[in-house]
């Protein structure tokens, strides 16, 4: 897990990470209709825990973006917007469970690990297929979502992919993992 120390930026890399937030956000208007980058920045500059969960989702290629606003909380919602799986995520099974099971060949980490040492939610299979409204994502790669339950106590864990001009759900073990296959993640700022 992260630690708090490790969770701030100095202030040249937060600035670094919102120059690329800001062109990203004014090149991909689309995603974010009636939102405005200044009140984004400002939220963002008020929480620098956050904005080091961002720095770790551009770091690991997820291109974070804008693609909601949640009225009820007052929080933005960004979302890894990469075309495809982010690469610094990809040959990782589904949770630590499944990743301690596997005698041979254990994947580096798994994609819940990852997402909660990053301070971000792995997408539900609803959020999966509402970021692809915004445009045509994970065309030769796939994405673990978050699983249910039920599910997940059977050994298995679901993942999701377009193809076909299609988006299709699929299951896998849990413990498996492929190197076109991470996860996409969401942030609540």
């Amino acid at each position: 897990m992260a630690t708090a120390n490790k969770m701030s930026l100095p202030s040249k890399q937060q600035e670094e990470l919102l120059q690329t937030l800001k062109a990203r956000f004014e090149k991909n208007n689309a995603r974010h209709k009636g939102i405005e980058w200044a009140d984004v920045e400002k939220k963002l500059k008020s929480n620098t825990k956050k904005l080091w969960s961002l720095y770790e989702m551009e770091n690991t290629e997820g291109e974070p973006d804008v693609v909601g606003y949640d009225k009820k909380s007052g929080e933005y919602i960004f979302y890894d917007c990469a075309a495809e799986s982010p690469k610094g995520r990809r040959s990782i099974c589904y949770d630590h469970e499944a990743l301690e099971k596997r005698k041979e060949n254990k994947p580096g980490n798994s994609a819940i690990q990852m997402a909660n040492d990053m301070g971000i939610d792995i997408l539900t299979e609803e959020q999966y297929r509402d970021l692809q409204k915004l445009g045509k994502f994970d065309l030769k790669t796939s994405s673990w979502v978050e699983t249910p339950a039920a599910i997940r106590k059977l050994g298995g864990a679901i993942f999701c992919d377009r193809r076909y001009d299609t988006v299709f759900t699929y299951h896998n073990g849990a413990d498996s993992y492929y190197a076109a296959r991470a996860f996409r993640g969401s942030l609540r700022i």
